[in-house]
């Protein structure tokens, strides 16, 4: 088919990286596939098989930081997506948000046919209002939208996440031996561990004889610098987004909190030992279909709270993970990597 899709998901990395078989599925189907990512999702759209063409928008109604809604940013959107002349869009959202405004902008925009989740009585919004089953994983609630819209992966692509390739080399940055990441930062503070109980994560993990990687946004210099000490190789900073794919790509196991880059080393086939705090589901938002380990207190009084400061004194759901239970958890999924390349290269 020769149609052009405009697929959306307006809000962070990490959900855009998980949209990735959705995406996958339309591109397998359509002639072309638009997406509109936010701001912090853009990069991550540009990484992801299937893409053609990114547009970036901060949605008022999505983004954490939001703009204030004006006729002129609204009327400015939807002349650009008019201009697209896409033949069918579909909406991808999280179960707290509403795809019926972005519904409304296509809808000026021209867009004849739309798909989306929704709870909500859509009107005439929607051609298709897609249900989803509550705590399935996010890519499959993004991939069931896309098969409710007639869209499937090819023969071959079990659905896993995904990014582009090839990646750079970065062996500049990490050398030659074999590493560990540690990701401390997250995009809201209550899903990361404090910056020093990460400090001394990372000291803990070097005396178990791992060489620790610590990676981060620009924006994370300070934290990563602080957590790298004397123990890590301080990274923050100093990678854009298909650098920082290549450096998870390449390390043994990465060590983050429910943030992008767990999904991004997902993408690339790299375990995480996820410091996962129960603020949200572990059932929607925990690595997909790559080896992990889940590590915090899953029954916290934050359970399932979405809070964005940890509410409870001394953050104990993350902070309270001890030392040995992580060096534990690196060493259960790096075993089991070591022990795949060697039945792989006793095949070879």
């Amino acid at each position: 088919m020769n149609r052009r899709v405009l697929v959306v998901r307006l809000d962070n990395m990490g959900d855009v990286l998980l949209a990735g078989p959705c995406v996958r599925a339309v591109a397998a189907g359509a002639g072309s596939v638009v997406m509109l990512a936010g701001p912090h999702g853009a990069r991550a759209a540009e990484l992801l098989p299937g893409v053609d063409r990114v547009y970036s928008w901060r949605a008022p109604w999505i983004d954490l930081e939001p703009p204030r809604v004006t006729r002129p940013m609204i009327l400015e959107l939807s002349e650009r997506l008019r201009r697209l002349r896409c033949d069918a869009a579909l909406i991808l959202t999280s179960f707290h948000q509403s795809p019926l405004p972005t519904a409304m902008v296509l809808r000026m925009a021209g867009i004849p046919w739309i798909g989306a989740v929704s709870e909500d009585y859509p009107g005439s919004l929607l051609d298709l209002r897609h249900r989803v089953p509550d705590d399935i994983p996010e890519p499959e609630r993004a991939l069931g939208l896309a098969r409710a819209a007639g869209f499937d992966l090819p023969e071959g692509d079990h659905g896993g996440l995904k990014v582009r390739r090839p990646l750079p080399d970065v062996t500049p940055l990490v050398g030659g031996e074999p590493y560990t990441v540690v990701h401390p930062g997250a995009s809201v503070p209550a899903r990361q561990m404090t910056p020093e109980r990460s400090a001394r994560l990372v000291a803990a993990l070097t005396g178990a004889g791992h060489r620790i990687v610590v990676t981060g946004a620009p924006g994370d210099a300070v934290l990563t610098r602080q957590v790298a000490g004397e123990h890590g190789l301080d990274l923050g900073g100093r990678t854009d987004l298909p650098q920082l794919a290549s450096v998870l790509a390449g390390a043994r196991a990465v060590v983050a909190p429910n943030t992008g880059p767990a999904h991004l080393a997902a993408a690339v086939g790299t375990p995480v030992v996820s410091l996962f705090a129960p603020v949200v589901p572990a059932e929607r938002w925990a690595p997909y279909r790559v080896p992990h380990v889940l590590l915090g207190d899953r029954t916290a009084a934050c359970r399932d709270s979405r809070a964005r400061q940890c509410p409870v004194p001394g953050h104990p759901c993350l902070d309270g993970i001890p030392d040995a239970e992580v060096i534990r958890a690196v060493a259960e999924l790096t075993s089991a990597e070591d022990a795949v390349s060697n039945r792989m290269e006793s095949v070879a």
